[in-house]
């Protein structure tokens, strides 16, 4: 790999988030991938989505093959220092309190579950005793 042994700020690096000067960070070193936007299979939009952060997690869940990972190495630029890259924080989803959609208490919806078809059996058993004694 390249890199000549330079180590580089997070700071440093975000900058570089262009068409004309795009540098990303992938496993702890930083890459200036610039003259390779256009050749990029993905494009360049691709390249500038992951500036500015640590882009390791979107270069492996692409799959790369082994001949792009061999590739890298002509535009490894340097090092990241680690203390200077922001922790990443794992979104949690805020507590919510139980929603109940149509505001309807579960009681009177059991209630009417059990009300409703004893309310339905009871006028079929009336309109069929209404029926007979005509």
């Amino acid at each position: 790999m390249g890199g000549d042994g330079k180590v580089f700020t997070f700071e440093e690096v975000t900058v570089h988030n262009n068409h004309k000067d795009c540098w990303l960070i992938i496993n702890g070193k930083v890459y200036d991938v610039t003259k390779f936007m256009e050749d990029h299979p993905g494009g360049d939009e691709v390249l500038l989505s992951s500036t500015g952060q640590d882009a390791t997690n979107d270069f492996e869940d692409v799959g790369h093959s082994d001949s792009a990972r061999e590739m890298m190495g002509e535009y490894c630029i340097g090092d990241i220092d680690a203390s200077t890259v922001p922790q990443k924080t794992k979104y949690r989803t805020p507590k919510q309190p139980h929603y109940n959609q149509d505001k309807t208490s579960e009681f009177i919806i059991k209630l009417l579950q059990f009300l409703v078809p004893l309310a339905i059996l009871g006028l079929a058993f009336g309109l069929r005793l209404y029926t007979k004694s005509t």
